[in-house]
């Protein structure tokens, strides 16, 4: 009796899902990366060959993400990611030689000088900032030209760099503006690639709106009623807006921020 499971199957940053947005079950191949052994799930890319199955689509993975619980988005993130790293390490960084897959670890190991590379995943911080009672700074990515959504402040961490100083740096380069009261509130896988966002909250402290124009090209403080396009439910960002303005929990057992 052929044994199925469940499977993501990505074509870059797409899954294929049924119309009511469910995996599909398979046969495995040698080829699958098992995600999970117990409940049998899979991942795996679809190749430009492969034509899509009938009764099957592929839909963003940013799409899911407003339809899936905090559970099924996390494993998808994780689908995702492992393909893309085990993709990009078909090689050892160390001699060159081509490597192979662990028999029992995320890890891909080079047979040549024995170089183990393990998964990666690129640390960055968010803030939501706030100026009195009842003001929240958003800001523009400059790379989305359009689009009419405002963010929130967002970058990579920088090696030696504490989370509260990448924190301030990034407000600082991006707007211009110092803070207070910097406060961790929760974190949230990102696969666009391989990121975990780190979110915290602040407040004002000093400062004129200075952009950094490569980065942002526009910001304003918002009062709570009257916000511009903000990101869609699902993501961090938008639990941390509502949390900014009417308390709620960004993430916690209860799946909050969903």
């Amino acid at each position: 009796m052929t044994t199925l499971s469940l499977a993501y199957i990505f074509k870059q940053q797409q899954l294929l899902v049924d119309e009511h947005y469910q995996l599909p079950q398979v046969e495995s191949l040698a080829s699958d990366l098992l995600i999970s052994a117990g409940d049998q799930v899979i991942a795996r890319d679809l190749l430009d060959h492969e034509p899509i199955p009938d009764g099957l689509q592929l839909v963003p993975i940013r799409q899911l993400l407003q339809l899936w619980n905090i559970k099924e988005f996390e494993q998808a993130s994780r689908a995702i990611q492992l393909l893309e790293w085990r993709r990009n390490h078909k090689f050892c960084s160390h001699c060159g030689h081509k490597t192979n897959v662990h028999a029992s670890e995320y890890a891909m190991v080079c047979p040549s000088c024995g170089y183990h590379q393990y998964p990666r995943v690129n640390p960055c911080v968010i803030t939501v900032i706030t100026r009195g009672q009842d003001e929240i700074l958003l800001a523009k990515n400059a790379r989305n030209k359009n689009s009419e959504m405002y963010g929130l402040i967002a970058g990579f961490i920088e090696v030696g760099e504490t989370l509260e100083d990448a924190v301030r740096r990034e407000t600082l380069e991006e707007v211009g503006l110092t803070l207070q009261n910097i406060q961790y509130l929760a974190s949230q896988p990102w696969p666009f690639p391989s990121n975990l966002m780190i979110a915290f909250k602040a407040e004002y402290a000093a400062g004129e709106i200075k952009l950094q124009p490569e980065e942002i090209s526009d910001a304003a403080f918002f009062k709570f009623d009257q916000l511009p396009e903000i990101p869609f439910k699902g993501s961090i960002a938008h639990a941390m807006i509502m949390h900014a303005i009417h308390g709620t929990a960004v993430a916690d057992d209860t799946q909050a921020w969903l």
